[in-house]
């Protein structure tokens, strides 16, 4: 009996859920129907107010741009009445400066005029002195020159007769003079050449001997002279020699230490570029081994963009057969799209395609990619879309799942429930239960109905969300 009644049981536990689950499901329909519109008007009422606010804006931004035009104007129609004003001043105060200065010139040209005159009254006069001055010095210096030549003329008479006079009394007494002294003269030279031939006389007989000997000493010194003049050629030759021989020597030593010399710098400079090779080649092989770390390097690191990009470009594949059968009919007959700008906007557009970009690295034709960036545009458009519709949903479920929560903690009893405020149980003074009745009864009763609507709730938890898909509470 007592399993024939956990059977009936059972049954109508499991009639009772199906049924609240069509209630629900039912329930649920309503609720987003009903819902839905109520978002609908909602919505339309935020646009309108929002245009309203739009337009409104518009109308005061659009008064406040008539009004500073207008402040404006009237800023430029005062400028132009203060320029007008400050040109005519300033063509009066030109005209007043032209007027002073005409006037300040004839001033100036009297004033030179009359100066003028009175100069060219003095300097005539001036020269007219000069004049007068000058011939009466002219006649002066007339009567002097003349009255010099003519002291000139008898002084010079004068002198050249006492110099005549005076010449030949000097040229008579040295013709006397020169007549004496030559016969003195001659009488001292006659007694001297006569003590000369004596003397020569008396010497050629001393030295007759000495002159045989000298004549032979002569012949013989003529000999040694010869001869030494040879042995002196000789020896000269032999010292031209010996000198050439040296200055062979010398210039062989020169040569030498010059090709010492020489061969010394080869070797230094050599060293020196055996050096700097030896460092070039350091150099280059330090630069080669770091070229080679980094061609390395770079060569990994190209190696590694170069798997990603292989990756990125697997991966876009893979997305983009996915992206194709998750295509509609329409996307995948027409997939491109009108645009959707105006024809001053694509006006605009093109314009800023024509334009040349300053950007160094920037791209000169979009056009290759511009089918990409629309179905791009829209896929991003549709992404936003569906994450506003998602979390409009999301909000959506949230409350219907806490309606539903309220609603089953209203209709079910439990502690929770009793522990919480609920408007649907009134809890009187007066107990209507019999005061006899045992509490186990009523614990057991209670605890029935607290075992019946758990199970119900979380069976009713477990059925899955219409909207997600998934299993929770709707």
């Amino acid at each position: 009996m007592g399993g024939k009644v956990e059977v009936l049981w059972e049954q109508f536990q499991r009639d009772k859920l199906a049924k609240e689950e069509r209630s629900t499901t039912l329930n649920l329909h309503k609720l987003r129907t009903q819902w839905r519109t109520v978002l609908r008007e909602v919505k339309d009422k935020e646009l309108r107010q929002d245009i309203e606010i739009l337009s409104q804006t518009f109308a005061r931004v659009m008064d406040c741009k008539d009004s500073v035009i207008e402040s404006l104007a009237t800023d430029l129609e005062e400028a132009e009445e203060q320029h007008a004003q400050a040109l005519r001043s300033h063509l009066y105060n030109i005209d007043r400066l032209l007027q002073l200065q005409h006037s300040r010139l004839t001033c100036l040209e009297e004033g030179y005029s009359t100066q003028l005159e009175a100069l060219k009254m003095e300097l005539e006069a001036e020269r007219r002195t000069i004049l007068e001055q000058h011939e009466r010095e002219s006649c002066y210096l007339r009567d002097v020159a003349l009255a010099t030549e003519q002291n000139y003329a008898k002084n010079n008479h004068e002198a050249t007769l006492n110099f005549q006079s005076a010449r030949d009394d000097i040229k008579y007494k040295s013709q006397q003079e020169k007549q004496y002294s030559r016969l003195q003269l001659r009488g001292k030279v006659e007694v001297l050449w006569e003590q000369f031939q004596r003397a020569m006389q008396s010497y050629t007989e001393a030295t007759e001997h000495q002159k045989i000997a000298f004549e032979a000493l002569k012949q013989k010194d003529k000999k040694s002279s010869r001869e030494i003049e040879m042995q002196a050629k000789k020896l000269q030759k032999l010292q031209d020699l010996v000198t050439a021989t040296k200055g062979q020597i010398a210039a062989h030593l020169r040569e030498s230490e010059k090709q010492n010399r020489h061969a010394r710098e080869e070797k230094e400079s050599v060293l020196r570029q055996l050096q700097e090779l030896k460092n070039e080649m350091k150099q280059a092989r330090a630069m080669a081994h770091g070229s080679l770390a980094r061609l390395t390097t770079q060569s990994s690191a190209a190696l590694k963009a170069l798997a990603r990009v292989v990756e990125k470009a697997q991966r876009i594949l893979r997305l983009a057969e996915m992206c194709r059968r998750l295509e509609t009919e329409e996307e995948k007959v027409l997939p491109f799209y009108p645009s959707s700008l105006a024809e001053g906007d694509q006006r605009e557009a093109q314009q800023v395609l024509e334009e040349t970009p300053t950007e160094p690295l920037a791209m000169r034709d979009y056009v290759g990619l511009e089918r990409f960036w629309q179905r791009f545009n829209k896929v991003k458009l549709e992404e936003q879309a569906l994450e506003r519709e998602r979390a409009a949903l999301s909000q959506r479920n949230q409350h219907l799942r806490e309606l539903l929560r309220q609603y089953l903690a209203g209709i079910s009893v439990s502690q929770e429930v009793l522990s919480e405020p609920n408007a649907l149980l009134i809890v009187e003074r007066k107990s209507c239960v019999p005061a006899d009745l045992p509490r186990a009864e009523g614990g057991h009763a209670q605890g029935h109905q607290s075992t019946k609507h758990p199970d119900s709730l979380s069976e009713g938890d477990a059925h899955p969300d219409p909207i997600h898909g998934s299993t929770g509470t709707s």
